[in-house]
């Protein structure tokens, strides 16, 4: 998860820097499939993501992929209205901060998991 957000910062800083407007119709037509495909993830995943830390990781994973997959196509609707690239940049930095986020609560429910008498 917070390789994944640190990819999609470092997506942001090369956007910032080349000022590249990306293509609306590309971002909402991957977006759409990659959400289908993260939507059938995340039913799949519903019912266990009780289970444990990993089963746990996994279903936040999807969530995550279905809440930025939903973004994105928000990102390519404005980008087609707008002709600028910042409400990709902006849709980038919120799923960063997204998985970032997820990340730090897996591993502080992982360290709770490890060390159950420790204070978090």
């Amino acid at each position: 998860m917070a390789f994944f957000g640190l990819g999609v910062l470092l997506e942001v800083i090369l956007k910032l820097a080349r000022g590249i407007v990306p293509s609306a119709g590309l971002m909402g037509s991957i977006g759409l499939v990659a959400l289908a495909a993260n939507v059938v993830c995340l039913f799949l995943l519903w019912r266990r993501r009780g289970d444990d830390i990993n089963m746990r990781s996994a279903w936040l994973c999807s969530r995550n992929d279905v809440m930025a997959n939903a973004g994105v196509l928000i990102a390519a609707g404005a980008v087609a209205v707008t002709g600028s690239a910042w409400p990709d940049i902006a849709v980038g930095l919120l799923i960063a901060g997204m998985f970032g986020a997820s990340a730090i609560r897996v591993i502080r429910e992982a360290r709770r998991a490890l060390h159950p008498l420790t204070i978090p």
